[in-house]
């Protein structure tokens, strides 16, 4: 009769990881849609905690055996997945933001899509932008930086390492503010274009007062934020490559000061 053994440390161990793992996929803009089963995000946290289980230097950390201390580890297990996938999410959500004002600017305010991953409609533009991001993160191969820095977050914070520090609020901080730096960069085209194109159309509604300008405005507001929405698309590009190749390095940083 074959029988197995299993430590009660180890289990402690790879439930801390898969704690990690989960809320770092939870928070993730791709695998937080609510169109994804549950048991498949389940099923993939739980196999990312058996593949990296053997590569944790058990050394590094020691397992408490109070329970309040296991349990206080556990919390911050979740919490720095969290503060990982959000550092993620912030980009698309940046971007999101910018959909959303040259929308407004264009008076697309009301035409609105279905979001799957939020399972909610959000603003048409705000989906293109999102849609857009994902392909350039999926065409530099991002996501292969995201899972190296997975595995080296085991190095970098131990279990049982995290600490809620100043340093960690300060880089949550920053990160929050440059979604607003993103949401201006990507929407300062469509932005000042339409701009400059409502003080046009103020210039001509007083010197020209037969003419409906709401009336012609409108259609062509729609028309000029399409056309410098298509000029800034190769801008918006290389703006998107720079973002993703110094995300690996904004969450070195973050992990840095969660230990």
């Amino acid at each position: 009769m074959i029988s197995f053994s299993i430590p009660i440390v180890a289990l402690q161990v790879f439930f801390l990881i898969f704690l990690r793992i989960g809320a770092i996929l939870m928070s993730m803009p791709i695998f937080k849609s609510k169109s994804i089963p549950v048991l498949f995000k389940f099923g993939l946290a739980l196999a990312a905690s058996i593949v990296l289980y053997p590569l944790l230097d058990r050394t590094a950390f020691a397992v408490p055996e109070h329970l309040g201390s296991f349990a206080i580890g556990a919390v911050g297990e979740i919490l720095l997945g969290i503060s990982i996938g959000m550092a993620v999410n912030l980009i698309f959500v940046g971007l999101q933001l910018a959909g959303q004002m040259a929308g407004y600017q264009m008076g697309l305010a009301i035409a609105r899509v279905m979001d799957p991953s939020a399972g909610q409609q959000v603003p048409l533009l705000s989906q293109f932008f999102q849609l857009f991001a994902f392909l350039i993160f999926l065409t530099l191969n991002a996501h292969h930086w995201f899972l190296k820095a997975l595995a080296d977050s085991f190095r970098l914070v131990p279990l049982f390492g995290f600490r809620f520090s100043g340093s960690l609020i300060e880089q949550l901080m920053g990160l929050a503010g440059n979604m607003f730096v993103i949401a201006i960069k990507v929407g300062a085209p469509v932005i000042a274009a339409l701009l400059l194109t409502s003080i046009a159309f103020g210039l001509i509604a007083r010197t020209v007062p037969q003419m409906n300008v709401l009336f012609v405005a409108m259609p062509l507001k729609i028309m000029i934020g399409l056309l410098f929405i298509g000029f800034s698309l190769p801008y918006l590009s290389s703006f998107l490559k720079t973002v993703f190749n110094n995300l690996g390095k904004t969450i070195f940083l973050l992990m840095g000061a969660a230990s």
